[in-house]
């Protein structure tokens, strides 16, 4: 049985005519009276009288009335879906760092949420390097992170630019200073990301094209654990600029400029090339990539 038979027995019931029906339907007298005796012999019953005018047996009647139910479901879901095409819903997991949730995320999510509340988002906070595996294993759906090289299998679209800036607590003995050159970093203890994130690899190239060694103290995996600990003056590190906006309006961190470290790193959004998006993530996308440059960056 499908759903052609059974508006074909519908249409009979109101019409009263195979040849009637057919035009209705846009099919041939021959082809709506084969539907309706493919019905009659999956359920081994007469549905139809036809004799003129044609009407339906008392059979006929019962299974019409199961048939408008199913029918009424049928153009339910049909609607349902449309809806869903019209009013954007759904869930969408997104991969980020810790900082880019704890900094840009909020900001981001506030607005999404007042304009699609029927939206569901959750987060999972990992090491960058991380983010575009994820997305690329459907782990995530979403994800927000520094892009350094580009990957076949994922598309990419850049949001921001942010950049690398060395940082103290205000007892470090360089606290006083405004530049430094990237040849004073071999000096002094360092707290560095882990090897597996890109602001480490970043800086792992630097020191390696000035041919430097750095005394590293301490490695974590998030540049929320690494100020932590510059904070209460275990050592120095090296985070995005953007991650310590709080940090020095409230006066807990200090930055240093090195121009070494001057360069512009895009920090985009990232999904899967060819993945079906449903609705809640095209609406998404579309006001991610839509929003201005310093909604992101902007420090309040």
């Amino acid at each position: 049985m499908n759903i052609s038979q059974l508006e074909t027995l519908l249409t009979i019931s109101k019409t009263m005519s195979f040849r009637k029906a057919g035009e209705l339907l846009n099919l041939t007298q021959p082809a709506v009276s084969a539907q309706i005796k493919s019905l009659e012999d999956e359920f081994k019953t007469v549905l139809i009288d036809r004799n003129q005018p044609v009407t339906l047996t008392d059979r006929g009647q019962v299974f019409l009335e199961h048939g408008e139910q199913i029918l009424a479901i049928v153009e339910e879901l049909k609607q349902k879906l449309s809806d869903l095409s019209q009013i954007p819903q759904g869930h969408i997991v997104l991969g980020t760092t810790a900082s880019i949730a704890i900094q840009i995320l909020p900001r981001v999510l506030s607005y999404f949420k007042d304009q699609f509340p029927m939206i569901k988002t959750r987060i999972h906070s990992m090491p960058s390097s991380q983010v575009m595996t994820s997305v690329e294993n459907g782990t995530v759906d979403i994800g927000i992170t520094y892009l350094s090289e580009r990957n076949p299998n994922v598309e990419t679209s850049i949001l921001y630019y942010d950049t690398y800036e060395l940082v103290v607590s205000p007892e470090h003995p360089m606290s006083r200073l405004k530049h430094t050159t990237v040849e004073s970093l071999k000096d002094i203890p360092m707290i560095m990301l882990s090897p597996d994130t890109l602001g480490r690899r970043f800086l792992d190239q630097i020191f390696k094209r000035y041919n430097l060694q750095p005394n590293i103290v301490m490695e974590l995996s998030s540049s929320e654990e690494v100020k932590r600990m510059v904070e209460i003056n275990l050592g120095a590190a090296v985070v995005s600029k953007l991650s310590i906006v709080n940090e020095v309006r409230l006066g807990t961190l200090n930055k240093i400029k090195v121009n070494e470290l001057d360069l512009s790193h895009p920090v985009g959004v990232v999904y899967k090339s060819g993945r079906y998006l449903n609705s809640a993530m095209q609406q998404f996308l579309s006001d991610l990539k839509g929003m201005p440059e310093d909604h992101f960056i902007s420090s309040e």
